[in-house]
C-alpha cells in the first residue's frame, strides 16, 4: 500500500507540475527595467522580445501585439529566434505574422516621447544563423526571411550598426557556432567584436544586441553600455535563490540565465524569452516581455 501511495503522490505532483508548466507557457507578463546614462538625452521606451519560437499567443499573436501597443515603446528589439530552425520544422510563417503585426502596428501609432514612427530593429539568433549556413537543409528560407524584413521597413542588424538620433546606437553581433556549443563553448574575447562590428561610438550610448549571455564581460570590454541577450529560455525551471536549471546548452545553474547584470556602469539584460523549442518546459518562469525605459542621468 505504501508503494502505490508513493506512486500516486509522484504521479500526482507530475501531473500538477505538467499543468503550471502549461498553464505558463500561455502567460507572458510585462516587466520593465530602467536604465540612466549621461549619454542619453531623453527618455525613450523600448521594448525587447527574443526566443518566440514559433509561440503565438492567441491568434497572430494579438495577444502580444496589444501588450506592446499597450506599451507604446519608441523601440522594438528583436533578439533573435522567433522560429524554429530545425530539420522537417523549419517555418517563417509565424515570424511573417508578427512581423505583419508590428508592421501595422508601427503604421498606426507614434512612439511614446515623440511623435516619430515606431521604430523596429531585429538581431540574429543562433537558429536565423543556423538558417543562413545550412543551404542544404533550408534552401532559401534565409533569403525569404531578408525579404520579410525589408519589405516591411525592419531595420536588419548582422554584423552591423543603426545609430539612432545622435546619442543612441544599436548593434546586433552574429556570434559564430563555436559559441553556442553545448557543454564547453569557445570563449569570445573583444577581438571578435572589434572585427565584427569595428569600435562602438564612445559618446553614445551603445545598445548590443547579442543572442548568447555568456560573454558580458567581453561585451563590457568592447563598449557596450547596454547588452541584449536571451537563449537560455530563463532556465527553463526556476528555483528561488538558486535561479535557472538548465539552459539548451545542457548547462546547469548558471547565474546568467535571466535577469539584469552590471559591470563597470554596463548592464545587461538577459530577457527569459517567450516560447520554448526542444525542451517545452517553464515551471516559475514565465515568458517575458522585457520593457527597458532609458532615461538621461547618472547610472541608476
Amino acid at each position: 500500500m505504501r508503494g502505490l501511495a508513493a506512486v500516486f503522490a509522484v504521479g500526482t505532483a507530475a501531473a500538477v507540475g505538467l499543468s503550471r508548466s502549461q498553464y505558463e507557457r500561455e502567460h507572458f507578463v510585462v516587466e520593465e527595467t530602467v536604465i540612466c546614462s549621461p549619454k542619453i538625452k531623453k527618455p525613450r521606451t523600448l521594448v525587447f522580445l527574443s526566443d518566440l519560437h514559433d509561440k503565438e499567443f492567441g491568434r497572430n499573436n494579438e495577444r502580444l501585439l496589444h501588450a506592446i501597443a499597450h506599451v507604446r515603446p519608441d523601440g522594438i528589439l528583436i533578439g533573435g529566434d522567433t522560429m524554429i530552425v530545425k530539420p522537417g520544422r523549419a517555418d517563417l510563417r509565424v515570424t511573417e505574422r508578427l512581423l505583419d503585426g508590428l508592421r501595422d502596428m508601427r503604421n498606426s501609432m507614434a512612439g511614446r516621447n515623440s511623435k516619430e514612427p515606431l521604430r523596429i530593429y531585429y538581431a540574429n539568433g543562433n537558429h536565423e544563423q543556423r538558417m543562413q549556413q545550412d543551404c542544404g537543409n533550408y534552401g532559401s528560407m534565409y533569403e525569404e526571411f531578408r525579404e520579410l524584413l525589408k519589405n516591411r521597413g525592419i531595420c536588419y542588424l548582422a554584423d552591423s550598426t543603426a545609430d539612432w538620433d545622435e546619442d543612441i546606437s544599436i548593434s546586433g553581433l552574429d556570434i559564430d557556432k563555436k559559441y553556442y556549443r553545448n557543454l564547453r563553448p569557445s570563449w569570445m574575447r573583444e577581438e571578435y567584436l572589434a572585427n565584427h562590428l569595428g569600435k562602438p561610438d564612445p559618446t553614445r550610448f551603445q545598445i548590443l544586441l547579442a543572442h548568447s549571455p555568456l560573454f558580458f564581460k567581453t561585451y563590457a570590454a568592447w563598449g557596450a553600455d547596454l547588452s541584449l541577450a536571451g537563449h537560455f529560455h530563463g532556465g527553463t525551471i526556476r528555483i528561488p535563490l538558486l535561479g535557472g536549471v538548465m539552459t539548451p546548452q545542457f548547462q546547469f545553474f548558471l547565474p546568467c540565465c535571466a535577469g539584469k547584470f552590471e559591470q563597470s556602469e554596463k548592464h545587461m539584460l538577459v530577457s527569459r524569452g517567450l516560447g520554448t523549442h526542444s525542451v517545452n518546459i517553464r515551471f516559475c518562469n514565465k515568458p517575458q516581455v522585457a520593457v527597458i525605459t532609458l532615461k538621461p542621468g547618472g547610472t541608476d
